[in-house]
C-alpha cells in the first residue's frame, strides 16, 4: 500500500517533534538526527515538545520551545529523552476537574499559531494510534516507531530493542556464575507485556535453559519436570527467562498493581516470583529471582541502536519534505521506508508459536515449559540421545 500523500502550499520551514510514551535508548539520537537534517539539508527550524502530547496542553505555548545545534550536542550517547516523555496523556480524553473532554484539537490550534508544519512523533503504539487519529483530522504526522519490546508492527525492528536485549543478555550471563557455584535455579524476569521478543532473544543469546513467554502459555509441571532432568544428568543449576507477562495456561498475567484493566495505570511485574514458588513447591531445589525492570530502558543505546535511531530520524525529515502525511517510517530488510501509521497499529508483532526463533531454541535444549505439549517431540528426541 503506497504512503499516503499531502498536498502542501508552501514548502515546510517549521517542524516540530515529540518523544511520547515510555523512554527508550535511542530516542536522542532520533532528535539529533531530525535537527541535523532538517538543518543541514533544508534549512528549516525544529520545536521540541516536552512530554510527549502533554506539551500541547501546556498554557502559553511553554510546552514548545526551538531545538538548535547547541541542544543537540553531545546526546547521541545519552540514554533517555532531553524531552521528556509521558505515557499517560490521552489528547482524546483528558480529565480536568472531573470532567472528561477532547483535546485533540489543541494540536492543530497550536501548530497553526506557530506556524509548525509538520509533527514527527516518536514513540510505541499509544502514541501512534493518537498519531494516526491526528492524521485523520489533518494534521500532518511522520512518525518514528520507537519501543524495547519490538512489538510495534509495519517495522521488521523498533529502536531501543537492541539495547535492552543486550541488558538482559549480560544480567543472565552474570546469574550464570552464581547459579553454577550455588547449585540454584534463577529466574530472570525481563519487560514483555504482551510480546516476549525480549525474554526470547535474551534467553537464546545467554544460553538461558528455559524461557516463558506471553504467547506460550506454560505448565509448571512440565517447568519442573525438565529442571528434574538436568539435576538427574549432573546439571545441578538451571536459567529460566521469564517475559513480565508470561502466564500459566488457563491463567491470568501477573499484575504488581491493578488487574490489567486500565492499559496506563496498571502495571505487570511479579511472574518470576510465581514461577520460583511453583518449582519449589515441585522439586527440592533453591530458586533465586532478579527482576530487571526499567534497567532495560535505561543507559546508553547500544551502536546498533544508535544507527537505527539516526537512519530513521533521516528518513521522518524525508517523508515531510516530499509532503508524506500518516505514515509511520520503517525497517523492511535492509531499506528505511514509510508505512501507513493504520498499518503499523493494525496488530502487536508478537512471536510465532511455531517460527524459526522459537525451533531454534527448543534444538538448543531450551523448553518453553509449554501446556499444549509443542516442547514434547523435542524433548523425546533429547531423551533418546541421553540429553538433560
Amino acid at each position: 500500500m503506497a504512503p499516503k500523500k499531502t498536498p502542501s502550499r508552501r514548502e515546510p520551514r517549521r517542524i516540530a517533534v515529540l518523544t511520547g510514551g515510555g523512554d527508550c535508548p535511542g530516542l536522542n539520537a532520533v532528535i539529533r538526527a531530525v535537527v541535523k537534517t532538517a538543518e543541514n539539508e533544508h534549512g528549516w527550524h525544529v520545536f521540541g515538545v516536552r512530554d510527549g502530547f502533554e506539551g500541547f496542553l501546556v498554557a502559553a505555548d511553554r510546552g514548545i520551545s526551538r531545538l538548535d545545534r547547541r541542544d543537540i550536542a553531545g546526546i547521541l550517547p545519552q540514554g533517555g529523552t532531553i524531552l521528556g516523555a509521558s505515557n499517560r496523556c490521552n489528547l482524546f480524553a483528558v480529565e480536568r476537574k472531573g470532567r472528561v473532554t477532547d483535546e485533540s484539537w489543541r494540536v492543530a490550534d497550536t501548530m497553526a499559531r506557530l506556524r509548525l508544519d509538520a509533527l514527527i512523533t516518536i514513540g510505541g503504539e499509544g502514541t501512534h494510534k493518537a498519531a494516526a487519529r491526528l492524521a485523520a483530522t489533518g494534521v500532518r504526522v511522520v512518525g518514528v516507531p520507537k519501543t524495547i519490546d519490538n512489538d510495534l508492527g509495519g517495522t521488521d525492528v523498533t529502536f531501543g530493542f537492541d539495547t535492552a536485549v543486550g541488558v538482559a543478555t549480560e544480567a543472565v550471563d552474570r546469574l550464570h556464575s552464581t547459579a553454577a557455584s550455588h547449585h540454584r535455579v534463577m529466574c530472570v524476569e525481563v519487560m514483555g507485556r504482551h510480546a516476549g521478543w525480549i525474554a526470547l532473544h535474551a534467553g537464546l543469546a545467554g544460553g538461558a535453559d528455559a524461557i516463558l513467554l506471553p504467547e506460550i502459555p506454560y505448565d509448571p509441571d512440565r517447568l519442573a519436570t525438565r529442571i528434574a532432568s538436568r539435576v538427574r544428568h549432573g546439571r545441578r543449576f538451571s536459567i529460566v527467562v521469564v517475559a513480565e507477562g508470561a502466564k500459566r495456561a488457563g491463567g491470568a498475567p501477573v499484575f504488581r498493581r491493578g488487574k490489567g484493566e486500565d492499559p496506563i495505570l496498571d502495571r505487570l511485574g511479579g511472574v518470576s516470583l510465581l514461577v520460583a514458588k511453583e518449582i519449589e513447591e515441585r522439586l527440592a531445589v533453591s530458586v533465586r529471582t532478579t527482576v530487571l525492570g526499567h534497567v532495560q530502558r535505561g543507559g546508553s543505546p547500544s551502536a546498533a541502536d544508535r544507527v537505527l535511531a539516526s537512519r530513521f530520524g533521516v528518513r521522518a525529515v524525508r517523508a515531510v519534505a516530499d509532503g508524506e502525511s500518516g505514515v509511520m517510517v520503517a525497517l523492511r530488510g535492509t531499506d528505511v521506508t514509510t508505512v501507513p501509521i493504520e498499518e503499523a497499529v493494525a496488530t502487536l508483532k508478537t512471536v510465532d508459536p511455531a517460527g524459526e526463533l522459537v525451533r531454534a531454541a527448543r534444538h538448543l535444549g531450551i523448553t518453553f515449559g509449554a501446556a499444549d505439549g509443542s516442547d514434547d517431540a523435542h524433548t523425546a528426541a533429547r531423551r533418546r540421545h541421553g540429553a538433560p
